[in-house]
Order: structure tokens, then sequence, then C-alpha cells
């Protein structure tokens, strides 16, 4: 396959690096149907209920929120399983959100048919199932004064995920439902939650956490490609490429791209694998319908926040790269570190990895479960997949009976 051919593909991969301060409030709306519309296939500029989930007879809602710096995410809750489901009781059910990586939307986690994906596996369970999509992807390019034209629109990086995003979803998803929430989160999914629990944010509002390919030391990143991105995306890009949204189907991100490819280091021909490990079980037709659908956009301050993570072997707030600004925004010269020993130590939390996977390494996730040492030994589970690579988690035809049924098992446990 050509190199041109792949660079989207190329932007995700190293960023599915991938693929929630004071008490927060959200603020929400609802629009479209619960209704079933069997037969109907809708493009996915309506939405991802009507695109992927409401085509299979799954009921499905598009939900809208509202963040304290005035982004507005798109959310969609599948409330139910198919009819004749075990999800078919009027019990109050369970809810569970779902977030995905960087460079990525919720539609990652619907690609497969629908027996296999995770979303509505979890509907036909019992669960109560909402999916977020985070700002500057496709359907969350809102916001209530800025426009994505404007470079003020991509001024933030995974520290305003945790701090704004995540508290917001959480927020309506707990005032909508009265219950506490299950959360799954795959690759920049699990830093932000993992980040945001750290702080004692939405601890309160949490009932478990499932991380699938979970991403926070990535010192010992396999992939050549992305430790030479990494290493490129030092703080002066912004101003070198003149970028405050990065979107991989740019001609300047995808000018980027190629220049990193030039390397003779890199294997340009197989990017999936050279990015992310050689993935096991991945369908074809899914890769191919990924392609369709991704990448979308981030900022390029998140981009390069994520690349110090790589460079420095540290989970940090944004380092500025100027001793003032960095005590201007945060007290000290040094950017405050995220200590996730002080996750809650009773909290259940279940982790899964890939032994061949390139981008959350096997040292590296070793490296995180040290800072669970002193989890209560019976709120922690942990599973090894020798064969799994990071895609492999969100596309695999064999994750449902691999990972998906060992998370389904896994929550209903604490229930």
């Amino acid at each position: 396959m050509a190199v041109c051919g792949l660079l989207g593909l190329a932007a995700w991969s190293f960023c599915v690096l991938v693929l929630a301060v004071q008490p927060h409030r959200a603020y929400g709306s609802i629009r479209g149907s619960l209704g079933i519309n069997k037969g109907v296939v809708a493009s996915p500029a309506n939405g991802l209920c009507a695109s992927s989930v409401i085509v299979h007879g799954y009921k499905c809602q598009e939900l809208e929120v509202t963040t304290q710096d005035g982004y507005i995410l798109s959310l969609q809750r599948i409330p139910e399983g198919r009819v004749g489901g075990t999800a078919g009781t009027k019990s109050k059910k369970q809810p569970v959100l779902i977030q995905h990586g960087v460079l990525v939307d919720g539609m990652t986690w619907l690609l497969n048919p629908p027996e296999q994906d995770l979303p509505l596996i979890l509907a036909d369970n019992g669960f109560d199932v909402w999916i977020a999509n985070t700002r500057g992807t496709r359907f969350s390019r809102r916001h209530v004064s800025l426009d994505p034209s404007q470079p003020a629109f991509w001024n933030w990086s995974w520290d305003e995920l945790v701090t704004f995003d995540l508290p917001a979803v959480f927020d309506f998803v707990y005032g909508q439902t009265g219950q506490k929430i299950d959360y799954v989160g795959h690759s920049l999914g699990t830093l932000v939650g993992l980040a945001s629990f750290s702080e004692g944010k939405l601890v309160n509002q949490l009932k478990s956490a499932a991380f699938l390919s979970p991403i926070a030391y990535l010192s010992h990143m396999k992939s050549a490609l992305g430790v030479i991105a990494a290493k490129a995306f030092v703080g002066e890009i912004t101003t070198l490429l003149g970028l405050a949204e990065f979107n991989p189907k740019g001609e300047p991100v995808g000018d980027f791209l190629k220049s990193l490819c030039a390397n003779p280091a890199v294997d340009c021909y197989d990017l999936l694998s050279e990015l992310t490990g050689k993935n096991c079980c991945l369908n074809s037709s899914t890769v191919d319908l990924f392609l369709l659908n991704e990448p979308q956009s981030t900022s390029t301050k998140n981009m390069v926040h994520l690349s110090q993570t790589v460079r420095n072997g540290v989970v940090a707030k944004y380092n500025y790269g100027r001793p003032d600004y960095n005590l201007m925004h945060y007290g000290d010269v040094i950017p405050p570190i995220y200590n996730l020993s002080n996750i809650p130590h009773e909290l259940p939390i279940f982790f899964s990895y890939g032994g061949l996977d390139a981008l959350s390494d096997v040292r590296d996730v070793t490296l995180l479960l040290d800072s669970f040492k002193f989890h209560d030994v019976d709120k922690l589970s942990v599973q090894f997949i020798k064969d799994y690579a990071h895609a492999d988690f969100i596309m695999g035809v064999n994750a449902k009976d691999i990972v998906y049924n060992q998370v389904v098992a896994f929550f209903k446990n604490q229930h």
C-alpha cells in the first residue's frame, strides 16, 4: 500500500497513543429520537446513532453536553439492548461511559458487526451505554463563542480533557441516571481517566473503571515512527507549522508525516504494524471502514503534550517550555505530576494490555501497574493478552471473546 494512502492512518496510529478543579457543572441537551428505524443506513454526518446503532435495531439518542470552558460535545446513549435481549427488562440499568483515544471519535467502537462491538455488547448485557466524543472531533467541533477556524478554539491539550471534557460528561450522565458510572477507556481514554481519578475528580460519581491498552508511561514505545514523531513534536512546532488544529487529512500534516516516513528506520508500507504493533485479529473490511471515517482532528498543543509524555517519561501537566509561563500557570517552574498512586485504593479497576502493543509497551504498563502496588488486591484485575496489539482492543474480530466478555463480567461483579 502506498505511503500517501496511509498518511491518515499514520497520524491516527501514532496519536492513538494512543487511540477529566473546583466543583464543576455541565450543561446538557437532548435531540433526536430513541426510536428504532430498521434498515436505514445513514451517513455519519447525521450522527453515530443513525449510521451505526439504530440501523442494527438498537434504540439510540443523540445528546449534547457543554463544558465549563464552552465546548459543545456530542454524546450518544444506547439505553438498552435489542428487543428480546437480556437488557429488555424494565429494571434500572447501570450506566457505563465509553471514551475513545485521540484522533478518533466514538465511531471507532462501532466498526465491526454489532455482535462484536463493545457498546452494543454492553447494551445487550443490561447496561445503559453512553459514548463520548472529545472536543475537536467531527461531532464536537462547536463552542459557545469560538469557531474551529480560530486558533483559540484549539488552545488545549489533554489537560483540558481531564479538567473539562470528562467532568462535563460525567456530570451529565450522573444527572440523567442518578447512579455511579462504570468507565471504559482505550489508549488516550485511559490516560485521561487515570489522570482525572488521581486528582480525586469524579471518584464520587465513579463505580469502577476498565482500561484497555493503557497509556500513561511511554518511554519504551517500540514504534520507530512514533519515537521519531515524538522527538519532532517539540513546542516550536506550533510556530513552525503555523498550526493550531492538527488535521491528519490536511496538507501541512501530510507533508510532516511524509518527512517522517523518509527516515530509513521507518517502514511506511505497513504503518499500522509499524505504529501500533503487529495486530493479530483485524478484519480488512473493518480497517477499510475505519479509513473511511477516521482520523479526526485534535489540537497541535495536544500532540505536543503527548510527545512530552513520551520524551520525559512522566505523567505531568503541559510544559509551556518557559519557566515563567509554567510559573504563571502552575505556581511552579516545573509542571505538576499526576500521581497515579493517589487513585482510591478501593476503586475496582480492570487493566487489559497486549504483548505485541508498540504503543502501550509491556515495560511501560509494568511501570503503570507499580503505581497500584498498594491497591486493594481484591479490587484490581489485570489481563495480559500475549498476541494482542493496540488496535486489536477496539477492532479485533475476537475481542468479544477475549476482552469484552471479561469487561462485562468485571462490571457485573461490582454490582
